[in-house]
């Protein structure tokens, strides 16, 4: 009589194998230097299924393009981080000069601190900036550090200011402050993002901080297919931050 084990694992490794493809492989180590860099860069290079992208501070930029030519893998850095100042020309600048150094992505924070202050205009300021400073060269995360807003209403509007000022993705949390990601603050940023679709604009979805299993990546993109349809999730709108996670993922996908 079978039990049904082979079909689970099979089923287990598929899941793994997709998580992989939406896996921004993350590392953000204070102490990361160009041989951290190389290293991260690597497990990406060799994994079967690439990752969506290669997340790590700027001045790894050039450590990981090398490693990663040819593989059409993109290297993503973090701006305002994980500070998320109000300081809008330092995020400005820090974005431009990792789009000049080759970044194709930046996760940038937002100065969530400004809005829970009640100044609106600071976040709203800072992500046209950079959204600018992106142009059509590069993909823009917005980071809103969701469990330090708190509250659904301080996500929303948030959320909202982020796509008026031209976020390509909503993205949860540094990972730096506690709480992380949560499936509520993810239900909010989805709420908003269709809300955004229905007037014409496409936002992606990316959920960081805290993922540690395979379980928790699942319930975020359940969570977001729930919302936008069976298999709607790919790496044009739907991103995981990990670090921890890869190489649980790579085995098992084998």
């Amino acid at each position: 009589m079978s039990t049904g084990r082979p079909s689970a694992d099979a089923s287990r490794a598929v899941l793994a194998r997709r998580l992989i493809s939406l896996t921004d492989l993350t590392s953000l180590n204070e102490s990361d230097d160009a041989a951290a860099v190389r290293t991260l860069a690597l497990l990406a290079r060799s994994a079967p299924i690439k990752p969506a992208a290669v997340c790590i501070w700027a001045r790894g930029i050039p450590a990981a393009l090398d490693v990663l030519r040819d593989t059409g893998i993109p290297v993503c850095a973090v701006a305002n981080f994980p500070s998320g100042t109000a300081v809008i020309e330092g995020a400005v600048a820090e974005t431009a000069a990792a789009i000049a150094a080759g970044a194709a992505e930046v996760d940038v924070v937002f100065p969530y601190r400004a809005l829970l202050a009640g100044d609106t205009g600071a976040g709203l300021d800072l992500v046209r900036g950079c959204r600018k400073a992106c142009g059509e060269r590069a993909l823009l995360k917005v980071i809103l550090e969701t469990g330090q807003l708190a509250s659904a209403e301080n996500i929303r509007l948030a959320a909202d200011i982020a796509i008026e000022g031209g976020a390509h993705f909503l993205k949860t949390s540094t990972g730096k402050t506690q709480p992380a990601a949560t499936p509520e603050a993810a239900a909010v940023l989805c709420d908003e993002i269709a809300a955004a679709g229905r007037n014409g604009r496409s936002i992606g979805f990316k959920a960081s901080g805290g993922i540690r299993t395979i379980d928790d990546a699942m319930m975020y993109l359940t969570l977001y297919e729930r919302r936008f349809g069976p298999g709607s999730a790919s790496p044009g709108n739907f991103r995981i931050g990990a670090s921890a996670l890869f190489k649980e993922l790579l085995a098992a996908a084998a």
